[in-house]
């Protein structure tokens, strides 16, 4: 029961005597990498946005150097790709204006901006704003480089056909495994004389032999287009709609992730469009009776410890949104991923927990 006691032994501990200090050893570890010596915070609405607050990195496309970064940050502001709504190549810039987002993963009991040498290294630089296969050209010419400096790619869309020449830079000496997070599988067939489009980048890099299909996992899935993916059941890939998720629980599909990749290196690919529209509304083919913004973080906490080599979060399409909703929804998703790297074999290699 409360009392007098229980009061004076609070008032001692952190009255204005205590000048704010954090007793408890992990959320004091916390507070010594983010408030300064004066007891002052950082304002998160000050200075020039990057994706999740990480220090900007120019780097020079030409004669990149990454230093000793281990993970960059990029956007692809690309949407040439897309069948209905166009303005995710819009997302990067969204996505750097939101804040608040971290630094510190409170179940992960991690802090990647702080735990990892990452910077935002800015934008792909396309040649031409009106050739899709031109931008893809540069997309993949630019994340091969940044692998070959031993630095692993986190990207931000752009529409969905971006995740191909990524793919193709990040699989070229080995095919990779895959968890895609999405409404829709994205291995449709040539769509008004192209394949390069936004439903079907997963399919082409099956094809190039960049992607197994055997170790891709695609969950969200619904929508009115399902008589287009043939592909990734004919390939082996592993299907779970939306539709299974509330019977199967967030626990049974992570752990049906963690057997389909075992532990070949992975791409994990997340399009906003996978949560319903009621969490992520300004994105181009939005699909009602998707998962909460809830039920993928916690989707995406239980991955920590696979082998994540790259990634992108994608589709953020901010002019369909009123209150930056998606935006803020893609930087959190981004984030996710970005905490995943700290438990990576490949980069981080924390133990989880």
């Amino acid at each position: 029961m409360y009392d007098d006691k229980q009061l004076a032994r609070l008032r001692a501990k952190y009255g204005d005597a205590s000048n704010g200090v954090i007793h408890d050893p992990e959320r004091a570890r916390v507070a010594a990498a983010m408030i300064d010596k004066n007891g002052t915070r950082a304002a998160p609405y000050v200075g020039v946005p990057t994706l999740l607050a990480a220090p900007f990195l120019p780097v020079d496309r030409y004669a990149p150097d990454f230093g000793d970064l281990q993970v960059a940050l990029y956007g692809m502001p690309m949407d040439l790709g897309v069948t209905n709504r166009s303005g995710a190549r819009f997302g990067p810039r969204a996505v750097r204006t939101i804040e608040r987002i971290g630094p510190y993963e409170h179940v992960l009991k991690c802090m990647p901006t702080k735990e990892l040498r990452v910077a935002d290294i800015g934008d792909v630089v396309f040649r031409s704003r009106y050739s899709l296969e031109m931008c893809h050209e540069d997309i993949e010419a630019y994340v091969a480089k940044v692998v070959a400096a031993g630095v692993v790619p986190l990207g931000v869309g752009g529409d969905h056909s971006v995740s191909l020449p990524a793919l193709k830079a990040v699989g070229k000496d080995r095919p990779v495994g895959l968890i895609h997070l999405d409404a829709h599988c994205d291995t449709g067939g040539p769509f008004d004389y192209s394949k390069f489009h936004h439903g079907g980048p997963f399919r082409e890099a099956v094809l190039a032999g960049v992607l197994d299909p055997t170790r891709t996992i695609q969950i969200g899935i619904r929508g009115s287009s399902e008589y287009i993916w043939e592909f990734s059941y004919d390939s082996g890939m592993t299907v779970i709609h939306a539709e299974e998720m509330p019977k199967l629980g967030i626990p049974a599909i992570v752990e049906k992730a963690r057997q389909v990749v075992g532990d070949a290196p992975v791409y994990i690919s997340f399009d906003v469009d996978c949560l319903d529209p009621a969490y992520a509304p300004g994105t181009g083919t939005p699909e009602v009776g998707g998962p909460s913004t809830r039920e993928m973080i916690e989707l995406l906490r239980g991955l920590a410890g696979i082998n994540f080599v790259a990634g992108d979060v994608v589709e953020v399409a901010p002019q369909y949104d009123t209150n930056t909703t998606t935006a803020q929804a893609g930087a959190q998703m981004l984030f996710e991923l970005l905490s995943l790297m700290v438990f990576s074999p490949s980069i981080g290699g924390r133990k989880v927990g």
